[in-house]
């Protein structure tokens, strides 16, 4: 028996594999690394392939079909665009609201009838014309800035300004402003009240409260006065509200200290008569 080689396979005895017929071709094995890791995937047979050509046939039958169908029906009559006439209702129709619940009634008069009035005894200022109107341009000239504040106005769409003043005693003075917008697009009455409210919180040593029966209305006191060379120190407060299209400015002005009492009172007398 010949030698067996180093290193080949010897097959067991009595195996089937023990003896290799002449014509049967040996093929080498495969190197354990060039083994594919992991399952195959399944070919797609024939049968896969039948299936889908009927679906697809199917499917251009049934839609041919469904044509031939639909020709041969009457077509459908398309309701009438012309609907039938509602009958009128009878009798008075609802009453126009009073002058307290309808806004625009109250407003839309003489806007200086809702002013407060002015104390007896009070003279009136010059400062703000003495017919109780201020116009675009004497309003935009109450600003630091009078020529941009004239563009915004009319951007706002600014309408009137009712106005009255009042000088009590040679330092102590009063103004009070209702300014209305058209307000066709935006609630420029109300950025008006929150314009008031920012510049007023951005001085300096200042005290505020809520104007009760405003919601947002507020109160300012400034405790450190307005000092220019030349002139007394002035000390101011300021008040803030909206109702509808109607802003609300109220300034006091002061050689002394201006007590919280005064412009509270003030500014829940104006909203009141708004």
């Amino acid at each position: 028996m010949a030698p067996v080689a180093p290193g080949a396979p010897v097959a067991p005895v009595g195996s089937v594999d023990s003896v290799v017929p002449e014509s049967v071709e040996l093929v080498a094995p495969v190197p354990a690394d060039e083994v594919p890791s992991g399952p195959r995937s399944r070919r797609r047979g024939r049968t896969t392939l039948l299936i889908a050509t009927a679906a697809v046939l199917g499917l251009v039958a049934g839609t041919c079909a469904g044509y031939l169908v639909q020709a041969d029906r009457e077509p459908t009559k398309l309701p009438s665009l012309s609907q039938p006439v509602v009958a009128r209702a009878k009798g008075p129709g609802p009453e126009p609201l009073s002058a307290a619940r309808d806004h625009r009634v109250k407003t839309g008069g003489d806007l200086r009838k809702l002013l407060i009035d002015r104390p007896k005894g009070a003279k009136a200022g010059d400062w703000a014309g003495d017919d109780g109107w201020m116009n675009l341009t004497e309003y935009a000239d109450s600003y630091k800035k009078p020529v941009g504040a004239f563009g915004n106005l009319i951007t706002d769409q600014f309408r009137r300004a009712a106005v009255v003043t009042w000088k009590q005693g040679s330092t102590y003075s009063v103004e009070i402003r209702l300014v209305q917008y058209r307000q066709e697009e935006t609630l420029k009455a109300s950025e008006a009240a929150e314009n008031g409210h920012y510049w007023a919180e951005k001085e300096s040593g200042t005290k505020s409260w809520s104007v009760p029966g405003t919601g947002d209305g507020m109160a300012y006191v400034h405790t450190r006065p307005d000092t220019t060379p030349g002139y007394l120190p002035v000390y101011s407060a300021e008040a803030h509200a909206w109702r509808g299209d109607v802003a609300m400015e109220v300034w006091i002005y002061d050689t002394k200290p201006i007590p919280k009492d005064k412009i509270m009172d003030l500014a829940k007398r104006q909203v009141g008569r708004l």
